[in-house]
């Protein structure tokens, strides 16, 4: 039987160690050889860029988003908005649509950013630049996106609600159950409203994390406690499956309403409203 002890903090921070790891998986490994052995010249065309499709479709994509710095799911939008239609952008449409995935290309500047970048000879800064903007600068685009849309939100309560509000906070809600939120009316305490505000793309949190947290908020309000959900950000029409759950919370009722920062007038209209209904 397992011996039943208190840890200590100083037990377990003397017992840490680093976790190294290689960053470069198989894929990763594979795109930089292709990569590699790219030959170099004065400019690039759009042979160039079907050439790189065609000897394979995946890390050819990958390499692109290389070149156009795009994420996965920002080359996805990219694609769709330049392909049209709903299909995805694929190696099967690609197999159809070969000519237009090119003029997509082409219109997103591919060629000409294989130009520059393959051309362009880096000095030592360029090294520490490339570390912290992945790195730090990472970091703060997500905390900006997300404190942007907290911003936006904490705005507009203000403006109905005054300073009978608070902010990031842990809430009490049915039987003792607590969880976190962005915005509680009046208190903590005992909320009437709940709000949550989620940026996709915007702190760094996984998807599992953004529904997770209000599945929490959700179990530990009251029933006559009513829950918002302020939204937004582009890369979540790559994620439409993930939204769709969101929205089926919503449609259950588990949510009161779903807003996104183009919403704005409707978000302040039902704000007044419930301060009318609740009294508040």
């Amino acid at each position: 039987m397992m011996q039943v002890r208190d840890q200590t903090l100083d037990e377990i921070e003397n017992n840490l160690s680093p976790l190294n790891v290689n960053w470069m998986d198989d894929v990763a490994a594979e795109a930089m050889a292709f990569l590699a052995e790219l030959p170099v010249k004065a400019s690039y065309e759009r042979d160039d860029v079907a050439a790189m499709l065609d000897q394979g479709f995946e890390r050819g994509i990958l390499c692109a988003r290389l070149f156009l710095m795009l994420s996965k799911d920002n080359m996805t939008i990219e694609l769709r908005r330049e392909l049209g239609g709903d299909g995805s952008p694929g190696v099967t449409r690609y197999k159809t649509e070969r000519e237009a995935f090119l003029d997509a290309f082409d219109r997103l500047g591919l060629p000409d950013l294989m130009t520059t970048t393959i051309n362009y000879q880096p000095i030592w800064s360029d090294i520490l630049m490339e570390r912290l903007r992945s790195g730090r600068g990472s970091a703060i685009q997500g905390q900006k996106r997300g404190r942007g849309l907290e911003e936006f939100t904490e705005a507009l309560v203000k403006e109905v609600f005054g300073t009978a509000f608070e902010s990031r906070c842990t809430f009490t809600g049915a039987d003792g159950k607590t969880a976190k939120c962005d915005v509680a009316i009046p208190d903590r305490g005992r909320p009437r409203i709940v709000i949550e505000v989620k940026g996709y793309n915007a702190t760094g949190s996984k998807m599992t994390d953004i529904i997770g947290d209000l599945d929490a908020i959700i179990d530990a309000k009251r029933h006559d406690t009513t829950l918002l959900f302020v939204t937004d950000g582009s890369t979540w029409t790559a994620r439409r499956s993930d939204l769709r759950k969101i929205v089926e919370r919503q449609n259950q009722g588990k949510i009161a309403r779903i807003y996104t920062m183009k919403m704005a007038d409707e978000f302040l209209t039902d704000l007044q409203s419930l301060k009318g209904s609740m009294g508040l």
